[in-house]
Formats: C-alpha cells, structure tokens, sequence
C-alpha cells in the first residue's frame, strides 16, 4: 500500500483536497483530528498536558484548545515541547491505523507534515499550495478571528517554497485552477503506482 502524505499551510485548503480523496473512496487519516482526539483519550498524554500546561489544560474533562494555543503561540519553546509529545502519540496511532486500511494508497494528512517529521515512512508527499492573501481570508471566514492572528500561525509554519521542495507533487488551489482534475489525476497516478 502506498503511503502518501497530504500537507499544506493553514486556509491552502487541505482538508478540502482530502475530502475529495475520501469521495474517490480512499482511507485518509487526519493527523490534527487524531491529535486533537488523542491529547484526550491517551491518558499518558493527557498527563503530561496536565503537566506541562497546569489543570487548565482541561476543562471540566475536555480538552481547552484555545487556553494551550494562547501559551504556545506565544512561547515557541513550549510549543516545541507540546510537539515532543503529541507527534510520537499521533504517528503510533497512524501505524495502527495503517493495518487496517484496504485500497492501492492511503493519504495521511498533516498540517505540519514536514517541521513534525512526520513525512518519515510516507512514499510520496503532496503540496496544497494557495495565495497567501487567499489563505488568510479564508481563515478569517472560517474561523471569525483577526487577519493578525492568521499572519501570525502563516509565520510559525514553514512557507510554500521549503515544502515545495521537498514534496513529490503540488496541487494548487487557488480558486482558478481544477481542484477535481488535479486531485484526479494523482488519484489516478498512485492507483498505478500500486
């Protein structure tokens, strides 16, 4: 089975690629889904949150994700830390995932495929790349917040050019462009790669 990673920054529309790969019927597995699920259910990790972030990490036994990102994206270092121990939680998990997938590929798909290392193991990589400007408007829609605070998460995350770079292939989603017939065509290419 071919593994293939799915990565792209915040508002490149990523999880929209995905969706359309879930509607050709291939298994994908949604890294930051799972993480935020696991920082839950794992009961080491959630822990090591206590820990890390104090009682106010939880909230009446759910996760507060808005408290922890207001400390890590604030403190690198302790988003370094936080990192350190969700991303060897979320990639057993994936192994684990993996053995019960059926079909000629799957996608993994991670927002920070490549600073969380998590391309290690993948067979190929796909870029979702968009117009930063488009990127932020997006987010701003989606999730009512301040156009600073998404130039603020575009800054911690790596830019296009490095992840370009270093993935096999591109899809842009810039509004322009054929979305189905980009994400056809791979869908097609790692169907024969099988």
């Amino acid at each position: 089975m071919l593994k293939v990673g799915l990565t792209g920054g915040i508002g490149s529309g990523k999880t929209t690629v995905a969706e359309v790969f879930r509607q050709l019927g291939v298994s994908v597995y949604s890294s930051d889904d799972r993480a935020k699920a696991l920082m839950s259910e794992d009961l080491i990790l959630r822990t090591s949150l206590i820990s890390l972030f104090g009682e106010q990490a939880f909230l009446n036994g759910v996760l507060n994700r808005s408290y922890i990102a207001s400390k890590v994206f604030a403190n690198s270092q302790l988003l370094d830390h936080l990192n350190a121990l969700v991303h060897p939680v979320v990639e057993r998990d994936f192994q684990a995932w993996c053995l019960s997938q059926k079909g000629c590929y799957i996608i993994k798909e991670a927002a920070i495929l490549f600073e969380s290392g998590a391309n290690n193991g993948l067979d190929k990589v796909v870029l979702v790349e968009a117009p930063k400007e488009l990127r932020i408007n997006r987010v701003v829609k989606r999730d009512g917040c301040e156009r600073a605070d998404v130039i603020a998460r575009i800054d911690k995350q790596w830019p296009d050019e490095k992840k370009k770079a270093l993935s096999d292939d591109v899809i842009i989603n810039d509004e322009k462009s054929s979305l189905l017939e980009q994400v056809l065509k791979l869908h097609n290419i790692f169907n024969d790669a099988y």
